[in-house]
């Protein structure tokens, strides 16, 4: 299970965005991108549907947020995504 991990949790607008959308960009083929930030990144979300990605949201174990992000045609990397956020609690609105 190949992953990447990128805390944003200490940093302001619009860094985290930023970077999170420059990490996700160079994600190798079969790799997801677990993102911890210390809420739920809402202006992420649009730009990952748009740049072809998926993600899945969870209530965090170190930080309030963590964001499973991959490729949507990358079966892989969707499956690992999501098998380890399923040890998290789901986000709730």
């Amino acid at each position: 299970m190949a992953w990447e991990l990128l805390d944003v949790s200490e940093l302001e607008a619009p860094e985290p965005l930023v970077l999170a959308l420059g990490a996700v960009t160079k994600l190798p083929t079969g790799t997801y991108l677990r993102l911890l930030h210390r809420m739920k990144p809402c202006y992420l979300y649009g730009h990952l549907t748009e740049q072809g990605f998926e993600s899945d949201t969870r209530q965090g174990l170190e930080v309030a947020c963590e964001v499973f992000i991959w490729r949507r045609t990358d079966d892989t990397a969707r499956a690992a995504a999501i098998a380890a956020a399923s040890v998290l609690k789901p986000w709730e609105e």
